[in-house]
């Protein structure tokens, strides 16, 4: 992925909507390497142009892992990363990164070593784990293609292994794709003392041979999203709908996508989580800079605005700031 799309970006120009409230952003990423970087000065420009954000969360995305040591210790080097961009952010008076959610295998033997090993390295903002279970044999020429073992969900001690979490009081972040919500659904009720976080809608695909069948996954999808938000250990975190893979296809146009053209092809998705989880058990994220290859950051917030506004100034804080409060413990 190369994010150096600024001038497209640009092209779009909006104003501001309701540029004093508060923001926490709960999902984004950084890349310091060369092929594909987007560190914390290109953050921070997004970060500052307009919108009131106040922190973020970091995700887990396999960058500066280290290059030594333990394998299943690796991981521990993009928490060591993110923390000193943390303290750069910090210093610099503005937003700033307030938790970290990182990576370790799950099903390993070690993953308590693992866990202690990223508190030490957080100063303080470590959080809780993602263990991606996305997996898609369909042929589908993926942008991001997940890479998880077949059945991961299933597997015992996976499933142990985000048991442990909840038991340390670290959440459980999760990734995968729209035909995998079933198979999360078992997930759920297996570990119903861990707090699991579902990301990006459990990422609906719309290429390959999923172009055009858009109303048949959105029917299935309504049902899948419907019987998990009966689990109570489950939160919502909505967006990263922008991605190329969910198949709208701005990322190949001229122009890029305003926010009102946003709303209107998104704006379903998030209604039916929203009326299915509440407000309280949802979070409104960006999903940067992956999403940022179909949208920019002021756009993206104040579609994420306008879709909010029939909803009620609690439900809206709820969404923007309070439930990333809460399931963070920033």
């Amino acid at each position: 992925m190369v994010f150096n799309n600024s001038d497209w970006l640009a092209q779009v120009q909006e104003e501001i909507i309701d540029p004093d409230r508060e923001i926490i952003d709960p999902h984004h990423h950084l890349w310091p390497q060369p092929d594909m970087h987007y560190n914390v000065d290109e953050f921070l420009a997004d970060l500052t142009s307009g919108h009131n954000v106040k922190q973020t969360i970091f995700m887990e995305c396999g960058a500066a892992y280290r290059e030594d040591g333990p394998d299943h210790l690796k991981p521990v080097g993009e928490t060591e990363f993110v923390t000193a961009a943390a303290k750069d952010m910090k210093a610099r008076g503005g937003p700033y990164i307030a938790a970290i959610i990182g990576h370790a295998d799950l099903r390993s033997a070690d993953l308590d070593e693992v866990l202690d090993a990223h508190i030490e390295a957080s100063d303080g903002l470590f959080r809780g784990i993602r263990h991606a279970g996305s997996r898609d044999t369909s042929g589908a020429t993926l942008r991001i293609p997940g890479r998880a073992p077949e059945r991961l969900y299933a597997d015992d001690e996976f499933r142990q292994g985000v048991a442990r979490l909840g038991e340390r009081g670290l959440t459980y972040d999760t990734w995968h794709y729209h035909h995998q919500n079933q198979d999360f659904l078992d997930l759920a009720r297996a570990v119903p003392n861990t707090t699991l976080v579902l990301d990006h809608f459990g990422t609906p695909i719309g290429v390959g041979p999923y172009a055009g069948k858009r109303e048949e996954i959105f029917a299935q999808w309504k049902e899948d999203v419907a019987e998990i938000a009966k689990c109570p250990n489950v939160v919502a975190k909505l967006g990263g709908l922008a991605m190329p893979d969910n198949g709208w296809g701005w990322h190949e146009r001229d122009l890029p996508p305003s926010s009102d053209e946003f709303v209107e092809s998104q704006q379903r998705w998030y209604d039916h989580m929203i009326e299915c989880f509440g407000a309280g058990r949802c979070m409104l994220e960006s999903n940067f800079p992956v999403d940022r290859l179909s949208i920019s950051y002021p756009v993206l917030w104040n579609g994420l605005k306008k879709i909010a506004a029939k909803y009620s100034e609690v439900e809206q804080r709820a969404l923007f700031e309070v439930t990333a409060r809460r399931i963070y413990r920033l």
